[in-house]
């Protein structure tokens, strides 16, 4: 009796003009690299961050002009820029602290399993957003 020949997988190029655009990345791929860039941006503005906490806690005065620059601007930035900025912060902190936990959790329950996979990757999307809404709308003056 003779085995059936397994066929390989075909691999061929692919068509960066046609492939790319009609490509659909899965939730767990948006997760992962909006992890990165969320680190990469949270990196960049360190000085900024710095300087934020330097502002707020070092004198009455110094935190009066905090909150001017936060509400009024500063320099040539004004004050929407700022709240823009900050917000901008406050989605990478949630989202990269929600995907890190996301990862940690996989990792010590070897939870690699596709559906969980999807299903982590939607909720770390919805929360990091919902609670970046919820923030921002308190930056913004909203509540």
């Amino acid at each position: 009796m003779t085995e059936p020949v397994k066929t390989r997988a075909a691999f061929r190029n692919i068509n960066a003009f046609h492939d790319l655009p009609t490509y659909r990345l899965p939730a767990a791929g948006w997760v992962s690299i909006l992890h990165r860039a969320s680190g990469a941006l949270m990196f960049l503005l360190l000085p900024f961050i710095i300087w934020l906490f330097d502002k707020s806690v070092s004198s009455e005065i110094s935190f009066a002009k905090f909150k001017a620059a936060i509400n009024i601007g500063i320099g040539i930035y004004p004050g929407w820029f700022i709240r823009l900025t900050l917000l901008a912060l406050i989605w990478a902190y949630l989202h990269h602290l929600i995907a890190g936990l996301r990862h940690l959790y996989m990792d010590a329950t070897h939870s690699v399993s596709r559906e969980f996979g999807r299903s982590s990757a939607v909720f770390t999307l919805t929360a990091s957003i919902g609670l970046t809404v919820l923030l921002g709308a308190k930056l913004f003056g909203l509540y």
